[in-house]
C-alpha cells in the first residue's frame, strides 16, 4: 500500500486494498466507511478514486433554478418550501412570469434550466407541458432537466396516464433530462416520518429506470443528516449502484445535507462539516459506476464544497440564481454564483474548472453570445464579499 496513505480505523485497511485493486465494495465496507472516524483515510481513498477519473478538473455550470409554484399537497415533514393553497407566501407563476425568468437566465448565458416544485392539487398536467414547450419553443438551445421523479408520479395519477406515457408526453414537449430530487432515503421506515405521501422509495426507483428506458436520462440523490441510519444510506446508495448496472441513465449523484430549519424537524440538529465530507467520500467510493459526484455549494456553503473537491467531488454545480428550496429551510449561502466567482472557487480550491453542459460535454463560450451581468438584486454574492466567502 502506497506509503502516503495513513490509516487510524485498521477496518479501513481491507477496505483501502479493494479500493486501490479497483475492486467493488460492498454493504459491510459502505457501513465501515461510514461509521469510521478516521475521515482523512476514507477522503484520501475517495480523492484517490477521483484524480484517476477526472485528474484536477472540477466541472460547473451556468444554469437557473425556475420553481414553478410552492404550493403543495404531499406536507412532507422534512420541506420547508411547500404551502397550502391559500396560506400566506404560497405562489404559482403565470407561464409567462416563467418564461420572463427563463429569457433573464439565457441573457445571463444559461445552458440548463432546472425545473422542480410543489405538488399543486390544481394545477392540469397541460400547465407543465404547456410550461415546457413555451420554453423549449423560445430557446431551444437551453437544456431543460425538469421534474423529479415525485412530480413524474404525481403527474401520471392526475392526467390518468401511465408513468411511460407520462414520460413520453413530457420527453415529447422538450424535457431533456430529470433532476435528482425527491430521493430521500429508500426505506420505507424513514420515509413513513419524513415524506409519508411522497413516492415510495421502490416507487422512484421504478420511474427513474423508466425515464431511463424511454431515452430521458436523470441525476440522483439521497438526502442525509435526518433520522436515517448508516445502514439505511448505504442500503440507498446500493440500490441506486444496482439500477445503475442495469440502466446505465443517471448522470450524476448529489448528496444533499439536510436543513431542518423551519420544517417540522427543526429539532434535529444540523449535519456537519465531517457529515457533508463523509458523504461525498463514502458516495465516491461506493458508487463506482457514476462518473460524478457533486458537491453542492448552495447546501454545503462554497468552503466545505471547496474542500469536497479533494474527498471525491469532481463537481460543484452551477450558478444557480434564486434558489428557493433549501434557503426556506434555513440555507444561509447565496442564491446564486456569477461564472466567474465559480471559476475563482474552484481555482482557490486547487482545481482546473471546465464549464459543462448538463450531460458533461465542455460548453465553449468563444461560440456562444457575451452573457450578460446578472440582475443586482437575484441573492448573489455581492462583489465586496467575494473574497472572504470563496476561500
Amino acid at each position: 500500500m502506497t506509503s502516503t496513505l495513513q490509516i487510524v480505523d485498521q477496518r479501513i485497511r481491507p477496505i483501502a486494498d479493494k479500493v486501490l485493486a479497483g475492486e467493488r465494495l460492498n454493504a459491510e465496507d459502505g457501513l465501515h466507511l461510514y461509521e469510521s472516524s478516521d475521515l482523512m483515510a476514507v477522503g484520501w481513498l475517495a480523492n484517490h478514486v477521483r484524480e484517476k477519473r477526472h485528474g484536477d478538473i472540477c466541472y460547473y455550470n451556468v444554469n437557473r433554478h425556475i420553481n414553478p409554484t410552492n404550493v403543495c399537497g404531499a406536507h412532507c415533514r422534512l420541506c420547508a418550501f411547500g404551502r397550502d393553497l391559500n396560506a400566506p407566501g404560497a405562489y404559482t407563476f403565470t407561464l409567462d412570469e416563467i418564461w420572463e425568468r427563463a429569457a433573464e437566465g439565457v441573457a445571463e448565458g444559461a445552458t440548463e434550466f432546472h425545473i422542480v416544485g410543489g405538488l399543486h392539487p390544481d394545477l392540469p398536467f397541460s400547465y407543465y407541458l404547456d410550461l415546457i414547450r413555451g420554453i423549449k419553443q423560445r430557446h431551444p438551445q437551453v437544456h431543460l432537466k425538469a421534474f423529479t421523479m415525485v412530480e413524474v408520479g404525481f403527474y401520471s395519477r392526475i392526467s390518468k396516464l401511465s408513468i411511460k406515457d407520462t414520460l413520453l408526453a413530457m420527453k415529447e414537449a422538450g424535457v431533456d433530462s430529470l433532476p435528482g430530487g425527491g430521493a430521500e432515503i429508500f426505506a420505507p421506515r424513514v420515509r413513513k416520518v419524513i415524506c409519508d405521501h411522497k413516492v415510495s422509495g421502490q416507487q422512484w426507483l421504478k420511474i427513474a429506470r423508466t425515464a431511463h428506458e424511454v431515452g430521458l436520462r436523470s441525476n440522483a440523490t439521497m438526502l442525509y443528516g435526518h433520522i436515517e441510519t448508516p445502514e439505511e444510506r448505504v442500503d440507498h446508495l446500493l440500490q441506486l449502484r444496482a439500477l445503475q448496472d442495469i440502466t446505465h441513465g443517471f448522470v450524476t449523484f448529489i448528496p444533499l445535507q439536510f436543513h431542518p430549519d423551519n420544517t417540522a424537524l427543526s429539532h434535529l440538529p444540523k449535519p456537519t462539516a465531517f457529515d457533508d465530507l463523509k458523504a461525498i467520500a463514502v458516495s465516491r467510493l461506493l458508487l463506482d459506476n457514476f462518473d460524478h459526484i457533486k458537491a453542492y455549494w448552495i447546501m454545503m456553503t462554497p468552503r466545505v464544497a471547496q474542500v469536497a473537491l479533494r474527498f471525491g467531488a469532481n463537481d460543484i454545480d452551477g450558478t444557480v440564481v434564486e434558489e428557493k428550496i433549501y434557503h426556506d429551510a434555513g440555507a444561509k449561502t447565496p442564491q446564486g454564483m456569477t461564472h466567474s466567482d465559480l471559476e475563482r472557487l474552484i481555482r482557490a480550491a486547487g482545481r482546473v474548472p471546465v464549464e459543462r453542459d448538463t450531460l458533461y460535454r465542455k460548453v465553449d463560450r468563444s461560440q456562444l453570445p457575451p452573457m450578460r451581468p446578472p440582475r443586482p438584486n437575484n441573492g448573489l454574492i455581492p462583489e465586496s464579499s467575494l473574497t472572504a466567502n470563496l476561500r
